[in-house]
This record gives C-alpha cells, sequence and structure tokens, in this order.
C-alpha cells in the first residue's frame, strides 16, 4: 500500500488521533488553542508524539 501523499495539507500530523494538518489549521482559524484542538480531535492524547510538532505548526500559523 502507498502511503506517500504529496500534499501537505493532508498530512497527519497525529497518528493516534488521525488528525491531518488541514483540520488543524481549520480549528486554529475558528480561534481554538492547542488545548481546545487536542480536547476536539483526540490530538495529543495518546502517545504524545506529535505534540512538538502540532506545536510548532500552531506558532507559524500565529506568525502569519
Amino acid at each position: 500500500m502507498n502511503t506517500k501523499n504529496d500534499d501537505p495539507a493532508d498530512e497527519v500530523m497525529c497518528h493516534c488521533s488521525g488528525t491531518r494538518r488541514s483540520y488543524i489549521k481549520s480549528l486554529h482559524e475558528q480561534g481554538l488553542d492547542m488545548d481546545a484542538i487536542s480536547r476536539w480531535t483526540g490530538a495529543l492524547s495518546g502517545c504524545g508524539g506529535c505534540e512538538w510538532d502540532i506545536a510548532q505548526f500552531l506558532k507559524e500559523l500565529e506568525g502569519k
């Protein structure tokens, strides 16, 4: 099975919950912070391996 996807917006950022980059961006644009995104999606509530990546992505979005 080929899991390669060239669209960065479609990248899964949290593999435990299956939360994609585009969904995190959408929630951020709606005013949700990292804690609210975690509660809404389940991201950051599993193994924690995505915490740094999601935090960094949200910082990038805030800088735009």
